[in-house]
């Protein structure tokens, strides 16, 4: 049983209008969800304003209405609270309603555009090794120790994250990790929750669809950690040069990483292969089977948390050397033909570079690197010459082809791609709008021991074309073309 008073701690409220000493069954901000005696919170969304539903939600039988505000006219026996932010409201009753979950785990947040994934669920890999209960929450799935459950967003609404923080308070897991992103960030999802610490990867070129400036973005991802109080952690990657401006007004204690500059966890590359990194981290070597320099620095923050969680070093090096790859980062596979294809979920400029570069690095050049890539549709318009012009800089033949398009025409997509292109890059390049027929492609053009890269859907098994999604999946696809060759 819950009462609305109880729901409402902390919120920021401008006015109320009715009685808050009430029993409430749910909290809801989509209106068809409403059932008798729910809340209906009225979030303004990117498409959809919630208070444009306030008078379907009453219909429904809501029995309160949290809005920025307040209807012209009222309903008797309706209770109406007025708040500064709904976004920010909805987090911090769904808190209160499962009552504070956060609070009874050590929650850590890990944002940043490239590596939330990889970080994440190699440390939820890694705490669980050493024994505990362990809470996943990232983009890819989410994991209340065994059980696991359909991730819909990199970070979820606010109410879905508390339902599984309360969930994992019943399983008696310990520690969580979860990524946080922008999106996240700035629509408030993750008000109410408490992080015992907070880990900053990178920053590079995405999401500004979404944000209007890189500036704002940086922000954005600035704000998680000014939010962390004194008595979590901060750790962030200050080889970024965004690194040392989000632990600027912090509260927490503040901790460094790098593998070039001075920090308070260094690491060093030994060898790079495609079977694995060996590492020297703070004057200890460690073989891992994560590959690239992207990986290096996925692997220090993972150490660093790791310690800054209480694990003891030596454990912690045991732990990374069993350490899986993650499903669709740089996931790769070797035909009978000797032909190596990586599936890798590279969508932003830094990341295709990243791993374009790491390639190169481990590569003979006796063999031609083959890169399939897209981008897609309803988002960054500006990265698709961009990326174009990394994957054509840095592959011996490029294949453009579709990602998600979603709304948008495939044609346009690859058109404002192409545009990134050198002249002299030109010949290097071709377009196969069909992303299955794509891949097939670069299989017959590869000759045995070339590299073949699929970037840009990693771990998605879908593809989302004029508002349907269809089954697919980059590395079975890639598998079975590499095994039609062989016969």
């Amino acid at each position: 049983m819950s009462i609305l008073k109880d729901i409402l701690y902390k919120v920021n409220i401008n006015a109320v209008v009715g009685n808050t000493n009430i029993v409430i069954n749910a909290i809801q901000f989509d209106s068809r969800k409403i059932v008798n005696k729910d809340v209906f919170v009225a979030v303004k969304g990117t498409l959809v304003d919630g208070h444009s539903y306030i008078d379907v939600a009453i219909k429904q039988g809501a029995l309160v209405i949290i809005c920025e505000t307040l209807p012209t006219n009222l309903v008797d026996g309706i209770t109406y609270v007025e708040v500064n932010n709904s976004n920010k409201a909805l987090a911090i009753m769904a808190s209160n309603y499962y009552d504070s979950p956060s609070d009874n785990l050590k929650l850590v947040g890990v944002t940043g555009t490239n590596g939330k994934t990889t970080v994440t669920t190699l440390l939820y890999q890694l705490f669980k090794n050493a024994g505990y209960k362990v809470g996943l929450i990232s983009t890819v799935k989410v994991l209340v120790d065994d059980a696991e459950y359909k991730a819909t967003h990199t970070t979820p609404d606010s109410l879905t994250i508390n339902k599984y923080l309360q969930q994992m308070n019943e399983a008696g897991v310990e520690f969580c990790f979860m990524e946080v992103s922008s999106h996240g960030i700035h629509q408030g999802r993750t008000e109410g929750l408490k992080f015992e610490g907070g880990v900053f990867t990178n920053l590079s070129h995405d999401h500004l669809d979404y944000h209007n400036t890189f500036a704002e973005y940086r922000d954005v991802k600035k704000s998680f950690f000014d939010g962390l109080d004194k008595h979590a952690f901060a750790l962030s990657n200050t080889d970024d040069k965004n690194g040392l401006v989000m632990l600027q007004n912090t509260a927490a204690k503040k901790y460094t990483y790098a593998l070039k500059g001075y920090a308070d966890y260094k690491s060093q590359i030994l060898e790079n292969e495609f079977s694995g990194l060996l590492l020297s981290i703070d004057g200890n070597e460690v073989w891992t089977r994560l590959i690239g320099n992207f990986n290096a620095y996925n692997v220090l923050a993972i150490y660093a948390t790791a310690e800054l969680l209480g694990l003891e070093k030596v454990e912690i090096l045991r732990l990374i050397s069993d350490l899986q790859s993650v499903s669709g980062r740089f996931q790769y596979l070797v035909s009978d033909e000797k032909i190596t294809a990586i599936v890798d979920y590279a969508h932003t400029p830094d990341a295709l570079k990243n791993v374009l570069e790491t390639i190169n690095s481990i590569r003979t050049k006796n063999e031609s690197l083959i890169t399939v890539v897209g981008c897609g549709g309803d988002r960054d318009k500006t990265k698709r010459p961009v990326m174009a012009h990394i994957a054509s800089e840095l592959s011996t033949k490029v294949i453009f082809t579709s990602d998600n398009p979603r709304s948008e025409e495939p044609e346009t997509i690859i058109e404002e791609m192409e545009k990134g292109v050198e002249p002299q890059n030109f010949k290097k390049t071709l377009s196969v709008v069909d992303r299955k027929q794509a891949i097939k492609t670069a299989c017959q053009l590869a000759q045995a021991k070339d590299i073949i890269l699929i970037a840009g859907k990693g771990h998605e098994t879908y593809q989302e074309i004029k508002g349907e999604r269809f089954d697919f999946d980059d590395y079975k696809t890639v598998q079975e073309f590499l095994k039609q060759l062989q016969k």
